[in-house]
């Protein structure tokens, strides 16, 4: 059970990292393309584009805490 427990830590540790909102961002990416690929929309440039926004509203806190330090 130990080796288990481990395990899971891991994959935790790996795919969450240090902010779980990034990886919820990243699913919801992946899960928007797999929509639009399964009802055939070409959109091809939505997944991009939400994924760019994304890194936009992260970064933000990054470059407050840059400036106030």
């Amino acid at each position: 059970m130990r080796y288990l427990v481990a395990f899971g830590r891991f994959w935790y540790d790996f795919v969450v990292g240090d902010d779980w909102r990034i990886a919820v961002g990243v699913i919801g990416v992946l899960g928007v393309g797999a929509v639009l690929l399964a009802t055939g929309l070409a959109g091809t440039w939505l997944p991009v584009a939400i994924a760019v926004a994304l890194i936009g509203v992260f970064s933000i806190p990054v470059l407050r805490a840059g400036r106030s330090g």
